[in-house]
């Protein structure tokens, strides 16, 4: 959520920022609503004020014995009053929470200007594309040749976009989430953390699936209004909610293999085959909570952090910042991974790494205390997919084939799988 201050003091900045991020700020309505809080407010206080002063006299005129008939009808009346000016406070109240809540984070200001994601700018590549003496299958081919990625059955349990891995697909996907987890702990310093897979709306709202994607959401059909989550990033990211943390604890380095729902609204006839796309995946997510002057450069550690699987298993990538009209609701920088997949042809999203700043942190009053201040101020969030796992492994899949079908196991996978080639 945006800084109040920033709207009462300089809207037409901000509006023009948010532009970027095609989002048209209601201007009016704003000014409309911050007078009718003011007004409001100046009246309450007034009454208020009014209310403690009559009361005072009233106590004097008992204590002497004189006459308080008047003043009870006064201070009914004040009473009176504030009840309704307390009430019409409390919605305009409301409505200027639902106005905050449904507008964008400030993109920063590097943020590249474009519509979609083919605006989007590449800024590195990495790894040589590789080439195959024939025509390269791609993961539903290979799968269907290996007979070990079954759609129809797990179309028959549940329905489309879901898929059962048997045998040594199984094991490679295994394989794959575990080597992610033993290389963010290991070697990044992550401390790996397992999370609920079930959150309530404060968390959705802290993260900012609420309420813009309400819709995405598996909502659980219970009195406690639980979804199942989109990503780890949500119970991780909630972990620091109404929390202030010691300036020693700082950063913090969480790392979470989950599974993820999502409903995939709004995305019907995109990559309705395979597992580009699916309604259950698993992610190992990276999560850091910095002081503010340290997010730029932990985003950029960040994405290294992913980028450094996508090395080890020597894939090919390129890293792209996200333009203003691609950008996230919350985030105010993206870079987007994308892998090589020859049986596309084209580069496909693995992970994307994002700096929030304060946003989240503001909606889930998230601080630190400042040792040069004395005073909790918000904390900066960060997350970024270390990777999805299933795309990982179509990725492998691909880039790894053989012309009679077999998989060459990646080196580092090798220790995991306890083979070094999956043969048909």
């Amino acid at each position: 959520m945006l800084d109040p201050k920033l709207l009462r003091h300089d809207i037409n900045d901000v509006a023009e920022k948010l532009k970027k991020k095609g989002f048209d700020l209601d201007i009016e309505l704003f000014k409309k609503l911050e007078a009718d809080r003011h007004s409001l407010q100046s009246e309450t206080q007034e009454l208020q004020s009014q209310r403690n002063a009559k009361s005072r006299e009233f106590g004097q005129l008992k204590s002497k014995g004189e006459s308080v008939d008047g003043l009870k009808q006064e201070l009914t009346d004040i009473g009176d009053k504030l009840k309704i000016n307390s009430e019409k406070l409390h919605e305009c109240m409301t409505r200027l929470d639902d106005f905050y809540a449904v507008i964008p984070n400030i993109p920063a200001d590097d943020v590249p200007f474009g519509n979609n994601e083919d605006d989007n700018v590449e800024i590195r590549k990495w790894g040589e594309i590789p080439e195959f003496g024939y025509k390269p299958r791609d993961h539903i081919e290979i799968g269907e040749l290996h007979q070990k990625m079954d759609f129809e059955s797990a179309s028959k349990i549940t329905g489309s976009r879901f898929v059962i891995l048997n045998k040594d697909f199984a094991r490679l996907h295994r394989a794959i989430i575990q080597f992610m987890l033993d290389v963010q702990t290991e070697k990044h310093g992550y401390e790996e953390t397992y999370v609920p897979y079930i959150v309530n709306e404060a968390s959705l709202f802290g993260t900012c699936q609420l309420p813009k994607f309400k819709d995405d959401q598996f909502n659980i059909d219970c009195e406690h209004k639980y979804s199942l989550i989109p990503t780890a990033e949500v119970p991780l990211t909630n972990i620091v909610r109404d929390e202030i943390i010691e300036d020693e604890n700082l950063p913090m380095k969480f790392v979470a293999h989950t599974p993820c729902f999502r409903s995939e609204a709004g995305s019907y006839g995109k990559d309705t085959r395979g597992m580009i796309r699916q309604h259950q995946f698993e992610k190992v997510e990276l999560v850091q909570i910095v002081r503010p002057n340290e997010s730029e450069s932990a985003h950029e550690e960040l994405t290294g952090h992913a980028e450094k699987i996508l090395q080890m298993l020597k894939l090919p990538y390129r890293v792209t910042v996200l333009c203003g009209g691609d950008l996230g609701f919350g985030s105010s920088k993206t870079y987007d991974l994308e892998v090589w997949l020859p049986g596309q042809n084209k580069y496909r999203e693995i992970s994307s790494c994002s700096n929030f700043k304060d946003f989240q942190a503001r909606r889930m009053k998230a601080r630190w205390r400042n040792p040069e201040t004395k005073k909790p101020e918000l904390v900066h969030t960060l997350n970024g997919s270390g990777l999805a796992a299933g795309r990982t492994l179509i990725a492998v899949l691909e880039n790894y084939q053989q012309q009679d079908g077999s998989i060459i196991v990646p080196e580092v996978l090798v220790p995991y799988m306890k083979k070094d080639i999956i043969n048909r």
